[in-house]
């Protein structure tokens, strides 16, 4: 058997970036190229029914060794964010980390800084060299339920049910859930491993919505600009300026929801802006929503309409799916109590593919995959917490009898 820090490293070698701005399926080749190595791991370790769809979609079977389960599924993400560098991953493995500041390129991962590191001394810290990401979100997930998949194959003695398998392209770009098969994928409830810390179990994420503006100005010489120009720099940070100052993710934490600029390019001539809306509460994620129209629309009033919003929700909290079947919920916390590890139930600040496939019928909480600072070069994995997720996959997996 292949090691999950084997398979882990390996992948990470293979840049899976996605692109925003592109409108196929998978956003980016070099994704596609990972499907199909994906598709060819899968087919070596014995798995059935491996297929990769024309849209980069990997699924396989494992099939059930007895009667009475639930059928499970496993999803995990084959793209990284495109916040920072995926290409060109060189790991470095910290073993038996001792408590001090690791050196890397450019960048220290610093007890001061980052104080969770001390909760890992004596453990194997995987990290990029500090050029790039590390890219465990989500490649450690996948390396888990591959070789989680790989211990039951070899251990016919452990009963299961039929246990599923995907991997998905374009979720760092809220696309990940887009065309995905449910009906295909033939589960009764699946989780994604796709979380942070050891112990991490969620159900709760926000509400999400992208708001997209382009104002276009009306840019003259500043000499003879009184009453003919619209600086559509300045009218955009009036808009920016019109919400809350204290909303924002920096001065935010629990369920608290934020508005977040992402981008902001501007001339006098145009400017173009990105929000992202997130919020727990249904009603308080409309009323965000609408604060943005309405300013939008009183600076238009203003400006002879310049403003132009794209405003369009990505995906909603998956507790309202969840709490119909809490025994998903139960199952995962009752593995991990298995194997030593204490459950972290809270929400995500964030979304995962799990919470749009919720909606599309398959209930789909999320577990950890152990890793810390994802989408930067600060990232990084302990081992022992990657082995520990293979475990609860295999305890999950074993314990999964029908309610």
């Amino acid at each position: 058997m292949k090691t999950v820090t084997q398979r882990f490293i390996k992948f990470t070698a293979l840049n899976t970036m996605s692109n925003e701005d592109s409108k196929s399926c998978p956003s980016t080749r070099v994704q596609l190229i990972f499907a199909y190595y994906m598709a060819k791991e899968c087919k070596s370790m014995g798995l059935s029914d491996v297929k990769v769809d024309k849209n980069g979609y990997v699924t396989a079977r494992l099939p059930k060794n007895a009667e009475g389960f639930s059928k499970i599924g496993f999803i995990s993400h084959m793209d990284t964010s495109p916040d920072a560098s995926g290409e060109g991953i060189t790991p470095v493995i910290t073993e038996k980390y001792d408590g001090t500041p690791i050196v890397l390129n450019g960048v220290t991962l610093s007890p001061a800084r980052f104080p969770v590191l001390l909760n890992y001394i004596g453990q194997d810290i995987i990290s990029s060299d500090g050029t790039t990401l590390l890219g465990a979100d989500d490649k450690a997930g996948i390396a888990e339920i591959l070789t989680a998949m790989e211990y039951l194959i070899t251990h016919p003695e452990i009963e299961h049910g039929d246990i599923s398998i995907g991997f998905t392209p374009d979720e760092e770009i809220g696309r990940g859930a887009d065309f995905f098969d449910v009906e295909q994928f033939d589960c009764d409830f699946a989780y994604t491993v796709d979380g942070g810390k050891i112990g991490e179990l969620e159900h709760e994420n926000f509400n999400a919505a992208r708001a997209k503006i382009t104002i276009k100005g009306v840019s003259v010489h500043p000499g003879f600009a009184k009453g003919i120009m619209k600086n559509a720099a300045l009218i955009g940070t009036k808009l920016a300026a019109r919400l809350p100052v204290d909303e924002t993710p920096s001065k935010t934490d629990g369920y608290d929801g934020f508005y977040h600029l992402t981008c902001f390019n501007a001339t006098p001539s145009q400017c173009k802006m990105s929000y992202i809306i997130r919020d727990f509460d249904k009603d308080s994620f409309e009323k965000r929503k609408a604060t943005i129209t309405n300013i939008v629309a009183d600076l238009n009033e203003k400006y002879d309409n310049i403003i132009e919003l794209n405003l369009c929700d990505e995906y909603y909290n998956m507790s309202e799916k969840i709490k119909e079947c809490m025994h998903v919920i139960d199952l995962a916390k009752r593995a991990m109590e298995e194997c030593n590890i204490e459950p972290i139930i809270r929400p995500i600040r964030g979304g995962t593919d799990g919470a749009r496939l919720s909606y599309m019928g398959l209930p789909c909480p999320n577990i950890f995959t152990g890793g810390h600072n994802f989408h930067g070069v600060c990232e990084f994995i302990p081992v022992q917490s990657m082995e520990k997720a293979v475990e609860v996959i295999v305890k999950i997996a074993q314990l999964g009898k029908k309610p």
